[in-house]
């Protein structure tokens, strides 16, 4: 029997029961804040710039494989509004495997949605502890999808709860956080909550992290008040800091520091096979425009936690959110879909 106690994260900012709805942060300097699948297109973009040398890096690097799933005859799958327009829908997915191990559960999920005009970027998190349906598996936690059948089965998985098609998908492993970290030198990330741990200490407010404590601080759940959705939010400041520190004057006026930090990026990225190199060059560029506060965090709804049949922590899926959620993205239109709080 499911077990329902307490409040958890909304889309609309409230927090565990009893609890006082976070204080709203300040929206950060006006640069492109796109979550790290945005990271990608942007050094992509900028790589023309420096010459044939990066160019060639950013080919030989990125890999592709066939993340998006093959419909069976017969199979139901999500179709396009005409209201989508241009806007795309591109899955990010960050998995903590670490060599010698078979393909583990997913811990990053963020749907990237760029709007038809591409003057917004919304990127929405799935907490891995969402209880939903995972095509042919029953009932699991959401990353245990990727587990169960890589990417493809993610994706489904995805689409089967906010029935939108999703264009693309993009991978990447947390080592490669930790050497995007330090081919930049370093970044200022905000922590709302104190860790503790091997790689060193987190205290609340703004903490310069090197590769091995930025991985250590997107790795943390236990230690944190809401464990998952804690933890969604670190991932969000990091990847924010990261964009920051790539796209600030000092990495991109300096050409080996941004040499290797392109290498460092694609070097563990993978996408869909159909994802070129000139399609993420031409998504870098009709970014252009973007700034960080056109940039909006969301996570994905549900209306508290839980315990599962067989004795797991979950979060229960709010489905009527989930429905409002899925009709803002299928419509391309968010004005009335409150965003709640945004990272610092």
């Amino acid at each position: 029997m499911l077990e329902e106690f307490g409040e958890g994260g909304r889309a609309d900012g409230q927090g565990p029961a009893g609890g006082e709805p976070p204080k709203r942060r300040h929206r950060g300097r006006r640069i492109a804040i796109v979550g790290f699948a945005l990271v990608v297109l942007l050094v992509v973009g900028v790589v023309a710039g420096y010459g044939a040398f990066l160019n060639h890096t950013v080919n030989k690097n990125v890999q592709r494989e066939a993340l998006l799933p093959t419909p069976s005859p017969g199979e139901s799958v999500p179709t396009r509004a005409a209201e989508a327009g241009k806007s795309q829908n591109i899955l990010l997915i960050g998995s903590d495997e670490r060599p010698g191990q078979s393909r583990q559960r997913s811990d990053v999920i963020i749907l990237v949605h760029l709007t038809s005009d591409r003057r917004k970027v919304y990127l929405v998190h799935f907490p891995r502890d969402l209880y939903v349906d995972i095509p042919g598996h029953g009932k699991n936690k959401i990353n245990a999808s990727y587990a169960f059948g890589g990417a493809p089965l993610l994706v489904k998985t995805v689409q089967g709860l906010v029935d939108v098609p999703i264009d693309h998908v993009a991978h990447i492993g947390f080592e490669g956080f930790k050497r995007m970290t330090d081919a930049v030198g370093g970044v200022n990330v905000y922590a709302e909550e104190p860790s503790h741990g091997p790689a060193g200490d987190i205290h609340k407010g703004m903490n310069h992290l090197n590769g091995a404590q930025a991985l250590a601080f997107v790795r943390e759940r236990h230690q944190l008040s809401e464990g998952d959705i804690s933890r969604g939010r670190r991932q969000q400041a990091f990847l924010k800091a990261l964009l920051l520190e790539a796209l600030s004057k000092s990495t991109l006026t300096n050409p080996v520091k941004f040499a290797h930090f392109v290498d460092a990026a694609t070097k563990n990225l993978t996408v869909d096979n159909s994802f070129s190199t000139g399609d993420l060059r031409s998504e870098a560029l009709s970014l252009r425009h973007v700034r960080g506060n056109d940039v909006v965090f969301i996570t994905a709804p549900f209306t508290g936690f839980g315990t599962s049949p067989d004795g797991q922590s979950i979060d229960i899926v709010d489905k009527i959110g989930m429905n409002d959620l899925g009709f803002a993205l299928r419509t391309d239109d968010f004005s009335t879909y409150p965003v709640g709080d945004q990272v610092p």
